[in-house]
């Protein structure tokens, strides 16, 4: 099983449970209808990884998150995660109405900071994601269809979630490829404050 660091404790989450669709201006950059329901997907624990691959049998795209770690039913911790993506093949399988599993939930398909504690006031988080120092996705609860704890009750009407399972709650806009070579430098911040960040060349 693969792990993930939480305040300073080595955990290993069962799932890592991904909201999609949760920002406006993502949806439109990606041509797809603004749903009715919140979308859910699961990646596995075997899609953690701390090495960010540029091609895992086609090119990745990066999706930069606010994610969530649960304990005893409720949010308690926070961090960074990259969920990668095989667009080429989601498309291919959105189009003949197939699950996208394939292209989501691969090995390597999830990276992580460390988590940290949550701040007193969970809508002023926000994350920021550099490649090779542009600011490339910014975004945060405020922006979100779904908040926080809409999402964990949403999640809570069809599935446990155990301690130490991840939630990713959705990109904003600015999503893109993946290149080799690339420094991607990712963080959660609160209000002005980096709450934790975290850094990978793409191989």
């Amino acid at each position: 099983m693969q792990s993930i660091e939480v305040c300073g404790e080595q955990i290993s989450p069962s799932k890592i449970v991904c909201v999609g669709r949760n920002y406006v201006a993502h949806v439109k950059e990606l041509g797809n209808e603004i749903p009715d329901e919140m979308v859910v997907f699961i990646k596995p624990n075997s899609a953690l990884s701390n090495t960010l691959h540029a091609q895992h049998e086609e090119q990745l795209h990066y999706e930069g998150e606010i994610a969530f770690v649960i304990n005893d039913s409720v949010i308690a911790a926070v961090g960074f995660g990259l969920d990668l993506t095989k667009r080429g093949l989601q498309s291919r399988l959105k189009v003949k109405g197939l699950p996208w599993e394939r292209a989501k939930a691969f090995d390597g398909a999830a990276l992580f900071s460390d988590f940290v504690t949550l701040p007193e006031n969970i809508d002023e988080l926000t994350m920021e994601l550099k490649v090779d120092g542009e600011i490339r996705q910014a975004g945060g609860v405020g922006l979100m269809m779904y908040k926080p704890s809409v999402i964990l009750d949403e999640l809570n009407k069809f599935t446990t979630l155990e301690d130490g399972d991840i939630i990713m709650t959705g990109t904003p806009a600015g999503v893109g490829e993946v290149i080799a070579g690339e420094n991607f430098e990712g963080r959660i911040i609160a209000g002005s404050e980096t709450l934790v960040s975290a850094s990978w060349i793409a191989q």
